[in-house]
């Protein structure tokens, strides 16, 4: 039943039920426990997650990979990438062999608050393992790097990736052109942005939008507004992130009557 909830991401039943267990004295197990937690990260209900592994420990039970891969990942949908690197940490201390799933989860965990260091020594961690990391690794690194303002290391990781065989997608080129863009690097979010075209992917509104920014910070009216036909012409709807960008490039090269047209 509590199996039945997990698949169904039914936490507060399966937390529940696992309570009507214990009351009628009934010992959960490590697999009561793991479809429990399996649950709370599908609901994204990281403290309960880290309640229910404290609480199986406290019952004399162990936890495996499966444990740690559950809990681990509901600390990374809720950004909490400190508890997720000690629940790491702590999975390898008991002689646990992490696989790329926690990996990928910590990396996750990292990218979303922030922390490009951990992200890329995570990275370089699991390969030294001779675990080989997935397109989802490199998507969290190289968004991490974005996040953190690291164009250079972004490229690197793509680069990387494709070295190692693997295909970049959508979102791949979308937080490198991003990364670019933090750091006013307009030249090659243009060059990434036809690369990845040149592959035969269709850039999104956040793809567009970003390469906008990256063409407002380097005064590059023409090909901000170059880039907004270009992106209605695929039917693409900008949002209020492109026009501000767009506005925002027009009045840098004193473009009034572009921004303005832009704005009526």
């Amino acid at each position: 039943s509590i199996s039945a909830c997990e698949k169904g991401a039914q936490w507060q039943e399966a937390l529940g039920l696992l309570q009507e267990m214990q009351y009628r004295l009934l010992v959960p197990d490590v697999v009561t426990y793991n479809a429990s937690i399996s649950a709370c990260e599908k609901g994204v209900q990281w403290q309960h997650a880290l309640q229910l592994l404290a609480e199986m420990q406290g019952y004399g039970l162990v936890p495996d990979a499966i444990t740690y891969n559950a809990t681990i990942s509901a600390c990374e949908k809720g950004s909490q990438w400190q508890h997720s690197l000690s629940l790491l940490e702590d999975m390898q201390c008991r002689r646990l062999a992490p696989d790329a799933i926690a990996y990928n989860s910590s990396i996750s965990a990292c990218e979303k608050g922030s922390q490009w260091q951990q992200a890329l020594q995570l990275l370089a961690e699991m390969q030294g393992l001779g675990l080989v990391p997935d397109v989802i690794a490199y998507n969290a690194s190289i968004s991490a790097c974005e996040k953190g303002s690291q164009w250079q290391q972004a490229l690197q990781l793509l680069t990387e990736m494709q070295d190692c065989g693997l295909e970049p997608n959508v979102v791949t080129y979308s937080a490198s052109i991003s990364a670019c863009e933090k750091s006013s690097r307009w030249r090659q979010a243009l060059q990434l942005l036809a690369e990845m075209q040149g592959r035969g992917l269709v850039p999104n509104v956040i793809t567009y939008s970003a390469c906008i920014s990256a063409c407002e910070k380097g005064s590059q009216w023409q090909q901000a507004l170059r880039l907004l036909t270009e992106m209605q012409g695929h039917g693409l709807a900008p949002n209020v992130i492109t026009y501000s960008a767009s506005i925002s490039a027009c009045e840098k090269g004193s473009q009034w009557q572009q921004a303005l047209r832009l704005l009526t």
